[in-house]
């Protein structure tokens, strides 16, 4: 099978502790996994701790793993504050839920995004002036953003992390999410 890369890979370095790497916004619905130096164990999530009895990947032997669907949504509000609400299209509900992490990417208005950042609050509100769920809280604080929003094009999409800890000794693990195309 052949891979196809898509954004940059990763390495995390293990000294037998856990250690988690930077975030990554969720492209695909697969991670290409190695490890050089140690065997170890991987956990993937939004703040993952690995520990000796999760995903174990033997030294210098790549594995494919399975993030999930990889979820997006384009946002078309933002009202700032120590809360930030985004606010989606009018009659899509969020595909976010409380305790999801999210990245924010905003053409043009660049000082409106943000990495990693967890959805604290889902407006499910209905009937007449409800929102039906196209408004979500975000923890982080845009309180010192006073320009409009008025980008042509900002998208959320899930962010993830993954925890690496190696069985003794220094472990190097690199990650890289990938598309599977058939066989090579």
């Amino acid at each position: 099978m052949a891979h196809k890369p898509v954004g940059t890979g990763f390495t995390v370095i293990s000294t037998g502790s856990a250690v988690k790497s930077s975030s990554f916004v969720h492209k695909t619905d697969t991670l290409r996994v190695v490890t050089f130096g140690a065997r170890g164990h991987i956990a993937i999530g939004t703040e993952p701790t690995a520990t000796h009895v999760d995903y174990f990947l033997t030294a210098n032997n790549p594995e494919t793993v399975s993030l999930g669907a990889p979820r997006s949504q384009r946002v078309v509000g933002v009202t700032t504050g120590e809360t930030t609400t985004l606010i989606f299209e009018e009659g899509l509900a969020s595909q976010f839920e409380v305790g999801d992490y999210v990245s924010l990417v905003v053409s043009q208005q660049s000082y409106y995004d943000f990495t990693h950042q967890p959805v604290i609050s889902v407006n499910t509100s209905s009937g007449y002036n409800g929102y039906f769920s196209t408004r979500i809280g975000i923890d982080t604080n845009t309180s010192g953003i006073v320009t409009s929003f008025n980008s042509p094009y900002a998208e959320l999409r899930n962010s993830l992390k993954v925890s690496f800890i190696s069985d003794g000794g220094t472990g190097n693990m690199f990650a890289q999410q990938v598309q599977i195309t058939g066989q090579a």
